[in-house]
Formats: C-alpha cells, structure tokens, sequence
C-alpha cells in the first residue's frame, strides 16, 4: 500500500451522530484522510452499532478514506455490501470466521485493501499463514465491542512483532492498532511500528475536534 505518513483513523463511534457531517467536515478540514467505521452485530461482540446505510449516507458526506472494520459473525456474506457503500478498506477478525483466506480474498476482488485484525488474547502468530493475502493488520488493544475502554499496554509488544514479521516476510501490510489510543500512548505505539491509529473520545470525544486531531497527527509523525 502506499503511505507517505502514519496516520489518524478518528472512530466514527465517538461522534455526535446529530451533528455527524459537520464533525466529519471539521476532520477532512484539518487533514484527516481516514475514518474507522466499527460495524458490531451483537454476536460476535456484545453490542450493536450501524450498518451499511449510515455508511452509504454518510459517504456523500466526505471524502476520507472509509475504514471499515467488521465485527460481525461470518463477515463474507456481507463484503459486496459493505464494498457497495462505499467502504475502501474492510477489515475482518480472524476470531469470526473459518475462511479467513476465502473472504480476504473476496474483499481483494472487490478492489478494497482487505485488513485482519487479532483480539487482545489472539497471538500474532495467528496471522501468519495469511501474510500475502491482507494489506493491513489491525491490533486490538481493548476487548472490541464498546468505546472509551482503557488502552492494554501488552498490545506494544505485538505491534513490535508484526514490523518484525512485516521485514522478516519482506511484505508491505500496515500495522494499524485500535483501543484506548491518546497524548499518553500514542508515541510508545508509533515507535514500535503501528502505521495507523484509530482514535475515538481522544478525537471525536473532544470539544475541540480538529486540535484534538493535529496534536494526535504529530505526536504520531513526530
């Protein structure tokens, strides 16, 4: 993937969603490029968030690059959909299906950049056999399904193995990493080697969104 700088993916889960285009405004305002959309089905994860028609009505809303990040049981019965409204990324967890390769694949085909994220307990050895088939890795570093969680220091040490891996493999994916990220931790987890960082109430929780979104964005690339 090409990638000039690390970036913010601020977490559509944290805005105000009676407020939801001027805040996504704001954001491409300041420079931000990608927006993480946490799909939730209340099975895979203890809770329900939104689906494919806020996405598609908020895609006329913006240009950023839509993250979308799925945590739903059984993921490929719905790429085509998610594809369809406009998602440029789809990540899946490699917890919630059996196919891994078969839906990474699906999404590939689609043209969308396929990611494959790991929970909090998931070791980095999980993903892999798939190195290959994925553009992107997304680091769990809260137990998904509910925002403002705190961040879990042992996710540093993963991301350290998946750069180490990336080298080893000689490969191109991202790192990305989600949970609990800040000013305290943001540093620590640049260095180690995440690439991008989906931010929630650090972002969008914030009164003053874009200042929230730059601090964030050079902490990152400082």
């Amino acid at each position: 993937m090409e990638w000039t700088k690390k970036q913010i993916a601020p977490s559509l889960l944290a805005c105000d969603f009676g407020n939801v285009e001027k805040q996504l405004k704001i954001l491409e305002s300041a420079g931000c490029e990608y927006l993480h959309l946490d799909v939730m089905d209340g099975i895979f994860v203890p809770n329900i968030s939104f689906g494919q028609p806020l996405i598609k009505s908020i895609r006329k809303c913006t240009n950023m690059k839509f993250d979308t990040h799925l945590m739903i049981v059984d993921p490929i019965r719905y790429v085509d959909t998610f594809a369809d409204c406009g998602s440029d990324m789809i990540t899946i967890h490699i917890e919630s299906c059996h196919n891994v390769r078969e839906t990474l694949r699906a999404i590939r085909a689609r043209g969308l950049k396929a990611g494959l994220s790991i929970k909090p307990k998931t070791p980095v050895d999980a993903v892999k056999p798939f190195v290959g088939e994925f553009d992107l890795v997304l680091v769990m570093s809260v137990e998904p399904g509910f925002g403002g969680q705190s961040f879990m220091p042992d996710s540093i040490p993963k991301v350290r193995q998946l750069a180490e891996l990336r080298a080893w493999t000689q490969s191109e994916f991202l790192i990305s990493i989600d949970g609990g990220i800040g000013e305290k931790n943001i540093v620590d987890v640049s260095l180690a080697g995440a690439d991008l960082f989906v931010a929630g109430s650090s972002v969008l929780g914030k009164p003053d969104i874009a200042a929230a979104f730059t601090s964030l964005d050079g902490l990152a690339n400082g």
